[in-house]
């Protein structure tokens, strides 16, 4: 494949790109740019971070480690050694590291400039949230923390604002980087066993971490028409191509506790590459988005060249591992119908942060003169799919919306579930668990405080 891209604000073509190659490893190994660190090599850590640049200037951090080459054709890249400008000015979040002792063994501290770096173009200053995804064993957040703020007020450096459009690109193959749904459609269909990447944030891992060679890769990335959102009077539609990113900032302003869930579930890093339509298409048991899209009645929209078919999002989920895809047919697009919010998304996990949910339930009670109407409530991490509880369901609608109807589920929920015990969770504790989300929903929806960010003693 042939690949043109910015880095560090210089041109570079490359021809014969081999597809699964990683950014992190061509950087090192080939570029000789060694402050981009492997750590954990899967996404988690952070000490690979680097800013990618969009055609339409938008900046994010990624993981290198998980990138894979021909993701940047287009865009423009910066490592930690283009972070300091023309001359080798620090930029401010660099000196503010230096003066408020942010570093001490100086492995991670790459990757959090870079994460720094990003958050201050951006002007963003959730720095928690922005840190979110760069892990620090010796030095601890603090002080990192406080280099942040020490920065956010000062200029952006000229030099980091790339402009990518400018570049004239070859591009990679047609069938390889398809430019539209369409060529898509067509390339898919000529080659179902093709492996599909769109952020590549799992399918990154079968590279790094099973050593799996792709059949046939075809990248999504140039397909703007599936990253596209339509906002109705009806309807919500999201294009398998959104980013999670972008459907935190959507949902922010439609149905906020799915909006901080996602700020949960993946990192600034992730979340700025993982897509929805990925997300769903990989049918994980313990994904976070489908149990928040099926309490929401979300509708899924398959394409096989121009045959198009939909079907409720808890249809697409037909046993572990297994789903309702026929070969060569994609996922376009996700439609949620508008509603008054009542949904509340709970994610449990060992860490609050970029954390695999033992549980994650969501919720969505609709009442009318304090009786149940109608429930929708479905979970991730209790069954082999996303699945959801109908037996509770039922138990719920056209009772009173009480203590008492919500203590009468209790039977119900073994119905509907019988989940396993790993390592992150008992059968017992997920059964809980869930029974305690929905008296938490009840409590929540009552008025009572329930975050554990909110509880003060």
């Amino acid at each position: 494949m042939n690949i043109t891209f910015l880095l560090n604000g210089e041109s570079v073509s490359l021809t014969e790109v081999v597809p699964t190659t990683t950014l992190l490893d061509w950087l090192r190994e080939v570029r000789g740019l060694t402050g981009t660190k492997e750590g954990c090599n899967e996404g988690d850590c952070g000490a690979c971070t680097v800013m990618v640049t969009d055609p339409d200037g938008t900046a994010r951090p990624l993981n290198a480690c998980i990138l894979l080459m021909p993701q940047l054709d287009g865009r423009a890249v910066r490592t930690v050694e283009g972070i300091a400008g023309p001359g080798g000015a620090l930029h401010p979040v660099q000196q503010a590291m230096i003066d408020l002792h942010g570093s001490q063994c100086g492995f991670c501290t790459p990757g959090f400039i870079v994460s720094m770096a990003t958050a201050h173009l951006n002007g963003d200053a959730a720095h928690d949230d922005a840190l979110a995804g760069n892990l620090c064993r010796c030095t601890g957040y603090a002080p990192i923390v406080r280099a942040a703020e020490a920065a956010a007020g000062a200029p952006v450096p000229q030099h980091l604002r790339d402009d990518p459009a400018a570049l004239s690109e070859p591009g990679p193959a047609a069938t390889q980087a398809p430019a539209s749904a369409d060529a898509l459609a067509e390339a898919y269909a000529a080659s179902p066993d093709a492996t599909l990447i769109a952020g590549a944030t799992d399918v990154g891992l079968w590279v790094t971490k099973g050593l799996r060679d792709l059949p046939a890769p075809i990248f999504l990335n140039k397909c703007r028409d599936l990253a596209q959102i339509e906002v109705t009077d009806d309807q919500i539609r999201i294009g398998a191509m959104v980013t999670m990113d972008r459907v935190r900032d959507l949902m922010r302003d439609h149905h906020p506790s799915y909006a901080e869930m996602i700020r949960r579930y993946g990192s600034a890093q992730v979340r700025a590459a993982a897509t929805i339509g990925g997300n769903i298409a990989n049918g994980s048991p313990i994904g976070d988005n489908p149990p928040a899209l099926i309490a929401l009645g979300a509708t899924l929209h398959l394409r096989y060249r121009d045959t198009r078919r939909e079907l409720p999002l808890e249809a697409f989920f037909l046993d572990y591992g297994k789903q309702d895809r026929h070969p060569g047919e994609f996922v376009e697009a996700v439609t949620i119908p508008r509603q008054p919010d009542r949904l509340r998304v709970y994610k449990l996990s060992k860490r609050f942060d970029q954390d695999i949910s033992a549980v994650c339930g969501a919720f969505s009670v609709r009442t009318e003169d304090d009786r149940v109407t109608e429930a929708r409530i479905a979970f991730g991490g209790m069954a082999g799919i996303p699945k959801r509880a109908s037996n509770v369901e039922r138990a719920l609608t056209g009772k009173p919306w009480t203590d008492d109807t919500v203590a009468a589920t209790w039977d119900a929920w073994e119905d509907d579930f019988q989940p396993l015990s790993d390592m992150r969770a008992s059968a017992d504790y997920r059964l809980s668990a869930a029974r305690n989300m929905l008296a938490r929903y009840l409590l929540d929806d009552l008025g009572a405080t329930t975050s554990v960010l909110e509880v003060t003693p």
